[in-house]
């Protein structure tokens, strides 16, 4: 399956950790760069929350926020009263000592300890981290798959399209050496001196071995169909189609310095312009 590494996805759970919201943006890259943003109590379980997405993704720049919307924990806030008690009577001692000074209720309750939140249970906390993650993932792959099947329909439609020029070449081939034996028969009767006996077989072996692109020609065949097969894998294949770009490429760039006829030419350039456009669209798969 063709996966994209263009993606966006979001998913928010409820539990006794509170709301929880998770967003994850994902852009191409060479290999899985991880971004994660967590609230402060969480960044605990940041190491875990990693290997749980490398479990899913294998490459891409993937932003991971996660934010609490809303905190059950602030359902059971509590007030020590017994240091409240005890501040207050040293505010009142103080005032007593000195008259000016005014120390505000609000003050009191920021003062460490006076306002008493109960402890979240971590297995709670990382189950609903967890949960919220685990939807995020799923609907970001949902997202690179449906995104990856379009890339693959255009990849195929450039295969095709190259497998078109591949053939128009093999087939203009016999007319092209014709020609070139045509060229060179005539380069040989405008010479003043007579010409050795064999000296125009000599040549045209000569000339046709330089520009002979059979080889070329059957290998990029051949990576047609290695394309076609790595895009029907069950697994990460960006990597293996950027290698196959490069040798598509360099098959085009013999083809086109082989060329004695502008069709060739102008085969050689077309297939470049689509190589370049395949190797465009790879660039944007897992």
């Amino acid at each position: 399956m063709i996966r994209s590494m263009t993606a966006y996805a979001s998913a928010e759970t409820t539990g006794p950790a509170g709301t929880l919201s998770c967003e994850l943006r994902t852009v191409n890259h060479r290999y899985l760069e991880l971004s994660p943003r967590l609230p402060e109590d969480l960044r605990s379980f940041e190491s875990q929350l990693r290997e749980r997405i490398a479990a899913k993704l294998s490459r891409g720049k993937l932003d991971i926020t996660v934010r609490r919307a809303s905190d059950a924990r602030s359902e059971s806030l509590q007030i020590n009263n017994t240091l409240l008690a005890r501040l207050s009577e040293l505010n009142l001692d103080m005032v007593a000592r000195f008259p000016g000074m005014q120390v505000q209720f609000t003050e009191l309750l920021r003062f460490p300890g006076v306002m008493q939140q109960a402890e979240m249970d971590p297995e709670a906390q990382q189950a609903a981290l967890f949960d919220v993650l685990d939807r995020a993932l799923d609907a970001l792959t949902a997202t690179r798959e449906r995104e990856g099947e379009k890339l693959g329909e255009i990849l195929r439609d450039k295969l095709d399209s190259i497998e078109r020029v591949v053939a128009d070449v093999r087939g203009w081939m016999p007319e092209i050496r014709a020609a070139l034996r045509a060229r060179l028969e005539g380069r040989l009767a405008d010479l003043k001196q007579p010409v050795e006996p064999g000296r125009l077989e000599q040549e045209l072996v000569l000339q046709i071995t330089r520009t002979d692109v059979d080889e070329e020609l059957d290998r990029l065949t051949t990576h047609i169909s290695e394309t076609r097969r790595v895009l029907g894998l069950k697994e990460p294949v960006g990597r293996r189609l950027d290698f196959l770009m490069q040798e598509f490429n360099r098959e085009a760039n013999t083809l086109g310095s082989k060329s004695v006829d502008a069709r060739s030419t102008n085969a050689a350039v077309e297939l470049k312009v689509l190589i370049e456009q395949m190797r465009e669209q790879v660039q944007n798969i897992e």
